[in-house]
C-alpha cells in the first residue's frame, strides 16, 4: 500500500468515531402509568429499526442515544400496550396503556410461572396496577369485584377483620370452604392464631405484587389434597439489577363513619308501647330519659397507613426494603389495630446467572384492642328511657337494670358500660419467609433444580381484664385473664424442571418433578380462670394444649407444546397426610388440560378482528383436608371443660373423656371438568372470556346423627355426602379509548351458579331424617343441609297473611301435608343466602395529569333471615314480666306480634344488592422539591352505597342470618405519594 494512501487510511479511522458520534442524539423521558401516573420500570425502550435499547428505571425514566435518522421509540412491557412515540426533540414522554390480555404477560403457576398465551388451565392474574385502591387493611379487598367466580366479602366493620374468599362457591359443608393461600411459594393456614381477628391481617397489602387465582383442577391439582376450593398465589414486591437507589412513601389518612342504625323505637315510641300494652308494673318501670344507645356506642374513626420503601440493585444484588405502620380506629368505640410491619426481599443470582436466589422475609407485630361486641346488640335492646349513668356508685356509675336481690342477671347490660368497663388486647408476632434456590445446571442447562425452605411462625398473647363491679361478670367478681398460642409452619420443597426446545418438531416440552413436606405444629399453655383480684375461680388451673399435623406429597408436571398452538398439561399429586389412619393417609390427585391457540391457524392469521382466540378444555381431582381434625380417626380421651368436672369435697377434679371418632375418616374430593374460550379483538383492545364448570364432590365430611350406642356422642363427623356443583363465567375487559391525553378501561365480570345441590348425605336410608339443621338466629336453627337442595339452604313456615291488611297473622302458617299439625314436616326449603348471580364492574380514566375510576359489585339471588327483627319486633321481648323492660324493632308497631315466631318465613327478605364499593381520583402533581421528588395525590370513598331491598343495616352479610354485626363504616381518604 503507498505510504500517502496508509496515511489517509488512517486519519480516516480516527475521523469516523467523531463523525459517527456526531450523527447521535440523545432521547431522555418518563414512561408513566396512565391509570395513576406513576413511573413504571423495567421497560423496553427501542430505536425502531435497529437493534439500540435501554430500560426505564423504578421511577419510569430513561436515557438513550440514537442515530440522527431515527425518528420513532417503541416501548414494551409486561402488562401493557406496545407503544411507538415519534421523537420531536430531545424528550419523549410516554403515557402507557395496561392491557390485562398481553398474552406474553408471564403469569405465575404452582411451582414455577408460564406466558399467558400458553396456560391451559382457568388461572386469573391480577397484578398491583389493578388492584382495589383505598384504604386497604387485608390483602384480599385489593381483588374484590375484580374476578370472574370469586367472591370475597369482608366478615364485618372490625378493624383488621378478614373476608370470607369463595371460588366458585363451596364445596364442603363441615370442613373449610376456604381456598388453599401461597404466599411466595410458602402455603398458609387459613386457622387464625389467638389475639387476631383474621392471620392475613397480619400481612401488609402494600407489599404484594400480585394475585394469582387458580380456579380449575387441572391449575389447582398440584397442590392436591388442599386445593378443592381453589388456590390463591400472593406474590411480593421485589427490587430489580441495576437501579440506582429508589425511595417511595405513602400515606393515607381517612375517617370513617357508620353507615345507619338498626330501626328501633324511639325513646317516645317505647313509652307509648309499653303505655298502651303494659301492665302497671311494668309501665312504672320507665324512665324519663331519652337515650339513643346506638348513637353512644359509635363514633367516627380515624385511620393512619404509611409506607417506605427503598429498593434498588447493588452489583448483581436486587433488594427491596419496606416498612409499614397502620393505626385503624374502629366505629365501635374503643376497637383498634396497629401493625408495624417490615419487608425485605434479596433475589441475587450468581454463576453467570445460572443460580438465582430468592430471599423473603416478612414480619409484622399486630396490636388489637377488641371492644366488647355484645354492646352492639345490647344498645338495640336496652331500654331508651333509661339514662347512660346512674349517679351512683354501685356498677360503676352506669344504669343497669336491678331488683331487690340486686343486679337482675337476665337483663341486657348497659351497651356503654359494656364498652368502657372491658380491657381485651392483644399482641400478635408473625414471621413469614423462604430462601428459595434455582439452579439451572453448567453442564445440562435445559434442566433446572429449585429447593425452597419456608418459615410461617407466628405467636400471639392477650389478657382480658372486667373489674368485679362490672354488671356483666359481676356475679363472678371480674375477669383477669390470659391467653397465648404459638404456631410453627415449617416447610421443604424440591424439585427438577426440565425444558427442552424440539425444533425438529416445532414442539416445547416442560417437565417437573418434585417432593414436598409440610409440618404444623400449635401449642397453648394453660392458664387459671381468674377473678378480677386475681383469685382463681375454679381449681385446677387450665389445660395445655398442642395439636401437631404433617403433609408429605409428591408431585409432577408435563407441559407439551406442539406448533406453538396445541398445548397439553398434565398433573398429579400424592399426597399423605398425618390426618387420617394409614389405610386412607395417601391420595392421588391427577388432571389433564389442552388448549387450542385457534387464532395461530392459518385461516384466523390474518383476521384484522379477532387478534386472540383460544379455547381450553380441562379435568382434575381435587381434595379438601383443610378444617379437619388432626386426630378425629383415633379413639383418644380430652380433658373435660369447666362444665363437666367432678367435685370432691370442696375442689372439682378434671375428667378424662373420650372423643367421638370415625377410624375410616377420610379427606373430600372433588372432581372437577372445566371448558372455557378466550377471545382478543382489535389488537386485543377488547377481550372476553367465558368458563363453563362442573364440580362433584364426594366422601363429603358431615355432622350427621350417630346411632345410640355406637360412639362416644350421638353426632359425628364423617365422610357421609356429597354436593354437585355447576356454574358459567363471564369476563370482558377493554382499552374502551386511548385518544390523546384521555384513555378510558372498562372491566366487567359475571358468574352464574347454575347449580349447587347436595346430592347424598345420609349413612343409611331414613325416611324421618329431613336433613343437618344449621344457621341458629340466636333461638333455633333456621337453615338446614337436605338432599336435592343447596347447602344451608333457609327452612321455614309459610307465613298466612291477613287479606285485607296485608299484615302476617301471628302463629298462622300453611299446613303442607294437610295433617291438621304444624310441625318440621310443614316447613318449607325455601331461598338460599348465597346469590345465584355475582358480578363486578370497574373502570378507570385518565386526563392528562387527572385519573378517576370506581368498583361496583351486584349480587342477585341471595336471601336474608332478619333475625334482629324476628327476637326484638315481638310484646314477649319488651314487656318480659321479669322486672325489666327491652327495646325492639320498630316492626312490632306495624305485626304487633305477641310471641316470638321463630320459624316464620315473613323475617326472610330478599338480599340483593347493588354496591358500589370503591370511587377514587388522583391528581399527578409531578417533580417537587427541586425535581428531587414525584408527587401524586388521591382522594377515595369505600362503601359509597348499597341499593337493596332489605330492611337490615346491611344486605352482605356472611351466613345469611342477621344477628346484629360490627357494620361496615362508610370511609373518606386523602392520599399523598411521594417517589424520590
Amino acid at each position: 500500500m503507498p505510504k500517502q494512501l496508509f496515511v489517509g487510511f488512517l486519519l480516516l479511522l480516527s475521523v469516523l468515531p467523531v463523525t459517527l458520534l456526531a450523527q447521535e442524539k440523545v432521547v431522555t423521558g418518563k414512561v408513566t402509568d396512565s391509570k395513576d401516573g406513576t413511573g413504571v420500570a423495567n421497560v423496553t425502550v427501542t430505536a425502531k429499526g435497529s437493534r439500540t435499547g435501554t430500560q426505564t428505571g423504578l421511577d419510569g425514566t430513561y436515557r438513550i442515544s440514537v442515530s440522527s435518522s431515527v425518528t420513532t421509540l417503541v416501548f414494551s412491557a409486561i402488562g401493557y400496550a406496545t407503544q411507538e412515540v415519534v421523537i420531536s426533540g430531545a424528550t419523549a414522554d410516554v403515557n402507557f396503556v395496561a392491557t390485562s390480555a398481553n398474552l406474553n404477560e408471564v403469569v405465575v403457576v404452582g411451582y414455577g410461572t408460564q406466558r399467558k398465551k400458553d396456560l391451559t388451565g382457568s388461572i386469573t392474574a391480577v397484578t398491583s396496577k389493578d388492584f382495589v385502591r383505598g384504604p386497604i387493611t387485608t390483602p384480599e379487598q385489593l381483588i374484590a369485584g375484580k374476578v370472574a367466580g370469586v367472591q370475597i366479602t369482608s366478615n364485618s366493620g372490625q378493624p383488621g377483620i378478614g373476608s370470607r374468599i369463595r371460588i366458585r362457591g363451596g364445596t364442603s359443608l363441615n370442613a373449610s370452604n376456604d381456598p388453599l393461600i401461597v404466599i411466595d411459594g410458602v402455603p398458609v393456614e387459613n386457622a387464625g392464631i389467638a389475639g387476631s381477628p383474621n392471620p392475613l391481617s397480619l400481612i401488609n397489602p402494600n407489599d404484594i405484587e400480585s394475585f394469582n387465582i387458580l380456579k380449575d383442577a387441572s391449575a389447582a391439582a398440584i397442590y392436591g389434597s388442599r386445593a378443592a376450593n381453589g388456590v390463591i398465589l400472593i406474590t411480593t414486591k421485589k427490587g430489580r439489577s441495576g437501579d440506582k437507589v429508589r425511595v417511595s412513601f405513602s400515606t393515607l389518612n381517612s375517617i370513617a363513619v357508620k353507615t345507619g342504625i338498626v330501626d328501633v323505637m324511639t325513646a317516645d315510641e317505647f313509652r307509648g308501647y309499653v303505655n298502651a300494652n303494659g301492665s302497671a308494673t311494668e309501665k312504672a318501670l320507665l324512665g324519663t330519659a331519652n337515650t339513643n344507645w346506638q348513637e353512644e356506642i359509635y363514633t367516627s374513626a380515624f385511620m393512619t397507613d404509611n409506607n417506605i420503601a427503598v429498593s434498588g440493585g447493588i452489583r448483581k444484588l436486587p433488594y427491596r426494603l419496606s416498612i409499614g405502620y397502620l393505626n385503624q380506629d374502629g366505629i365501635l368505640k374503643g376497637s383498634n389495630l396497629q401493625r408495624a410491619s417490615v419487608g425485605l426481599n434479596l433475589s441475587p443470582k450468581f454463576f453467570d446467572n445460572h443460580l438465582s436466589v430468592n430471599s423473603q422475609v416478612k414480619y409484622s407485630l399486630s396490636k388489637n384492642n377488641f371492644a366488647s361486641q355484645g354492646a352492639i346488640g345490647s344498645a338495640v335492646y336496652f331500654d331508651p328511657t333509661k339514662p347512660v349513668y346512674s349517679g351512683k356508685t354501685e356498677y360503676g356509675g352506669y344504669t343497669e337494670w336491678t331488683n331487690a336481690s340486686g343486679l337482675n342477671g337476665l337483663a341486657p347490660d348497659n351497651p356503654v358500660g359494656l364498652l368502657n368497663q372491658r380491657t381485651d388486647k392483644s399482641d400478635v408476632n408473625r414471621i413469614i419467609g423462604n430462601v428459595q434456590l434455582d439452579y439451572k445446571l453448567h453442564f445440562f442447562p435445559d434442566l433446572r433444580a429449585n429447593l425452597n425452605l419456608g418459615l410461617d411462625k407466628s405467636d400471639g398473647s392477650g389478657s382480658i381484664f372486667v373489674p368485679a363491679t362490672a354488671a356483666s361478670e359481676f356475679t363472678r367478681k371480674g375477669i383477669n385473664n390470659k391467653y397465648e398460642q404459638d404456631k410453627t409452619n415449617k416447610l421443604l420443597e424440591f424439585y427438577l424442571n426440565y425444558v427442552k426446545e424440539i425444533k425438529s418438531i416445532k414442539s416445547r416440552i416442560d417437565v417437573i418433578g418434585g417432593y414436598s413436606w409440610q409440618d404444623w405444629l400449635t401449642k397453648s399453655p394453660a392458664f387459671a380462670d381468674y377473678q378480677a383480684d386475681g383469685v382463681t375461680v375454679q381449681e385446677p388451673a387450665g389445660i395445655p394444649f398442642e395439636t401437631q399435623n404433617t403433609l408429605v406429597s409428591f408431585y409432577g408436571r408435563f407441559n407439551y407444546n406442539l406448533l406453538d398452538r396445541y398445548l397439553l398439561t398434565v398433573t398429579m399429586r400424592r399426597d399423605g397426610s398425618s390426618r387420617f389412619s394409614e389405610q386412607n393417609r395417601w391420595g392421588n390427585f391427577p388432571s389433564a388440560a389442552f388448549a387450542w391457540k385457534i387464532s395461530d391457524e392459518e385461516f384466523l392469521k390474518s383476521s384484522r378482528i379477532i387478534s386472540n382466540m383460544k379455547l381450553r378444555i380441562g379435568w382434575g381431582i381435587t381434595g379438601q383436608q383443610d378444617g379437619i381434625g388432626d386426630y378425629g380417626y383415633l379413639p383418644a380421651y380430652f380433658f373435660s371443660d369447666s362444665a363437666a368436672r367432678y367435685q370432691l369435697g370442696s375442689g372439682y377434679v378434671t375428667l378424662a373423656r373420650p372423643q367421638g371418632f370415625d377410624a375410616n375418616l377420610k379427606w373430600e374430593e372433588t372432581e372437577t371438568r372445566n371448558i372455557g374460550i378466550d377471545v382478543g379483538f382489535l389488537q386485543n383492545k377488547i377481550n372476553f372470556s367465558v368458563d363453563y364448570y362442573e364440580k362433584d364432590t364426594k366422601d363429603l365430611l358431615a355432622v350427621v346423627p350417630a346411632a345410640a350406642g355406637t360412639n362416644f356422642t350421638n353426632q359425628l363427623l364423617t365422610n357421609v355426602g356429597s354436593i354437585k356443583n355447576r356454574g358459567l363465567e363471564f369476563t370482558v375487559n377493554s382499552n374502551a379509548i386511548n385518544r390523546g391525553d384521555f384513555s378510558l378501561d372498562l372491566g366487567f365480570n359475571l358468574t352464574y351458579i347454575i347449580q349447587n345441590e347436595i346430592t347424598r348425605l345420609q349413612l343409611a336410608k331414613d325416611p324421618s331424617f329431613l336433613g343437618a339443621e344449621t344457621g341458629s338466629n340466636g333461638f333455633n336453627n333456621v337453615q338446614i343441609h337436605s338432599v336435592g337442595y343447596r347447602p344451608s339452604t333457609f327452612f321455614l313456615y309459610q307465613q298466612v297473611y291477613d287479606n285485607k291488611t296485608g299484615l302476617p297473622i301471628e302463629g298462622l302458617y300453611v299446613d303442607r301435608n294437610r295433617d291438621g299439625i304444624i310441625n318440621d314436616f310443614d316447613k318449607n326449603w325455601v331461598k338460599n343466602p348465597d346469590p345465584t348471580v355475582f358480578m363486578g364492574f370497574s373502570a378507570n380514566a385518565t386526563y392528562r395529569k387527572f385519573g378517576a375510576g370506581f368498583v361496583l359489585r351486584a349480587q342477585t339471588g341471595n336471601y336474608m333471615y332478619n333475625a334482629v327483627r324476628a327476637n326484638s319486633a315481638i310484646m314477649q321481648n319488651v314487656l318480659t314480666g321479669q322486672g325489666y323492660l327491652n327495646n325492639g324493632h320498630s316492626n312490632i308497631l306495624e305485626t304487633d306480634f305477641a310471641n316470638r315466631q321463630t320459624w316464620t318465613d315473613y323475617y326472610l327478605e330478599n338480599a340483593s344488592f347493588l354496591r358500589m364499593d370503591n370511587i377514587y381520583l388522583n391528581y399527578n402533581v409531578g417533580k417537587i422539591m427541586k425535581g428531587k421528588a414525584d408527587l401524586r395525590v388521591n382522594v377515595n370513598c369505600q362503601n359509597v352505597f348499597v341499593v337493596t331491598k332489605y330492611s337490615g343495616l346491611d344486605p352482605e352479610i356472611n351466613g345469611g342470618i342477621d344477628n346484629t354485626i360490627f357494620p361496615r363504616p362508610r370511609i373518606f381518604a386523602l392520599g399523598l405519594n411521594l417517589d424520590f
